[in-house]
């Protein structure tokens, strides 16, 4: 692909796919692309390790997985190595002291730093607009006249912003989990927040009522998991040569949260570390940050930095950051302080960012499917129904129910999506499913 598409003949950027063909060929209709969001998760992973859960689908089409530009295979951002990242993970999110918050403001203009010194070349050019001009040389390349795709999350936007460049060329986009690209990213967290909170009541809740779990047999959950994190604040846990810190114990919690089946593992990770075993809680985090078990990080922090600071402008001057923490605190009185300052590392960015605030219009192009769930904590409901009336002709499918994004959640939901993408068959608007 063309590195910049302001000046396509100087220099390229190779983008990597990977292709899982129709099982009926007698009746394939096309290539499905597929985004699992992020940004800066992997397609090619995706599609390598979970086509199985797209069976249906693959029955009519190619499943095409792909890295967009700057993740994984294609051109990655690095900007730190694993030790680097070990120590910027375990600092503290909630900059409660001036020493913290000074250290958390120094690594993260140490991240930029490095981030520019390293991907010079790439780093200007790994926004989501590009991404979505790939996308469209991607389609052709298949041998698609339109494009068919499903975008999880990030993935939304993706697609968003592919149906606004080439509304004619789609023939069926799946929005499911829907990032509003009206907001800008400080404006992303009390919907956040509020979304996070509500799923760690639920969760602790849900575990009150059942005998068997074995966290809530001593005690209030929710007191003990507040007490905790105060604990770890001051006397992080061993965990081999390791700690788990109370920023890395956040995280863990947040994103066992995620999704409803994930609970299971964080009621069985608060269960360990009530009889003093942190590994659970730690394992959660670095699933988080996609560390492996030798110390080594995929580049998703790294692109996913990258590509959120060139889509989004945000506050330069940190008393914007300051002035987040009460209202956010009172939204979330557990997780708000530690997201506080989460957009920082955009403040410092060496490139100036290329996108924008606004709608994302898609005039012409045929109806697409939006899918958002009522309790999901990480691209909130209101974002679904906002970019439903963004996108004109556009149809709301609505998941009743907690957790991130609707299509591994609800049968009823797979359902929809999947005759909607194979036979462009729409749901009723305004249909609920459970």
């Amino acid at each position: 692909m063309p590195l910049d598409y302001a000046h396509p003949t100087a220099g390229t950027i190779d983008i990597a796919l990977n292709r899982k063909p129709a099982t009926d060929l007698a009746n394939r209709i096309g290539s499905l692309l597929i985004n699992p969001g992020g940004p800066g998760a992997s397609g090619v992973d995706w599609v390598h390790d979970g086509a199985f859960a797209l069976q249906s689908l693959n029955r009519r089409f190619d499943l095409v997985g792909f890295d967009p530009r700057g993740v994984s295979r294609s051109a990655p951002i690095r900007c730190f190595d694993g030790p680097q990242w070990d120590a910027i993970n375990a600092l503290d999110g909630v900059l409660d002291d001036p020493q913290e918050k000074q250290a958390a403001i120094q690594a993260d203009q140490a991240f930029d730093a490095a981030c520019a010194q390293r991907n010079a070349k790439v780093l200007p050019f790994v926004d989501t607009v590009s991404a979505a001009k790939d996308m469209d040389l991607m389609r052709a390349a298949l041998g698609d006249s339109k494009l068919t795709y499903i975008g999880f999350s990030y993935g939304t936007y993706l697609g968003q912003t592919y149906a606004h460049l080439f509304p004619t060329r789609v023939r069926a986009l799946v929005l499911d989990g829907v990032v509003d690209p009206s907001i800008s990213l400080n404006d992303y967290l009390p919907p956040q927040l509020t979304g996070f909170e509500q799923n760690l009541h639920a969760f602790l809740n849900g575990c009150s009522a059942r005998k068997s779990c074995e966290y809530a047999q001593s005690g209030d959950p929710y007191t003990k998991l507040t007490a905790l994190m105060q604990r770890l604040d001051t006397n992080p846990i061993p965990v081999g040569a390791r700690m788990l810190t109370r920023g890395l114990a956040m995280i863990g919690v947040l994103w066992r949260v995620y999704y409803q089946a994930t609970w299971p593992l964080l009621e069985q990770a608060l269960a360990r570390m009530d009889r003093g075993d942190a590994s659970l809680l730690l394992a959660a985090a670095d699933d988080y940050y996609s560390r492996s078990a030798d110390g080594t990080y995929a580049n998703e922090g790294d692109s996913n930095a990258a590509i959120n600071c060139l889509d989004h402008p945000v506050p330069t001057d940190i008393s914007a950051y300051d002035q987040l923490g009460p209202a956010l605190v009172k939204i979330s009185p557990f997780f708000g302080a530690t997201l506080q300052y989460s957009n920082l590392t955009c403040a410092f960015w060496p490139v100036k960012p290329t996108g924008t605030v606004g709608p994302l219009t898609a005039e012409g192009a045929p109806p697409i499917l939006v899918v958002g769930g009522t309790n999901d904590p990480v691209t909130p409901y209101a974002w679904a129904q906002s970019v439903n009336r963004q996108l004109a002709g556009s149809v709301l499918l609505t998941r009743s129910g907690n957790g991130h994004t609707s299509y591994f959640a609800s049968t009823c939901i797979q359902q929809a999506e999947d005759a909607y993408l194979i036979n462009l068959k729409l749901p009723a608007d305004g249909t609920i499913c459970t």
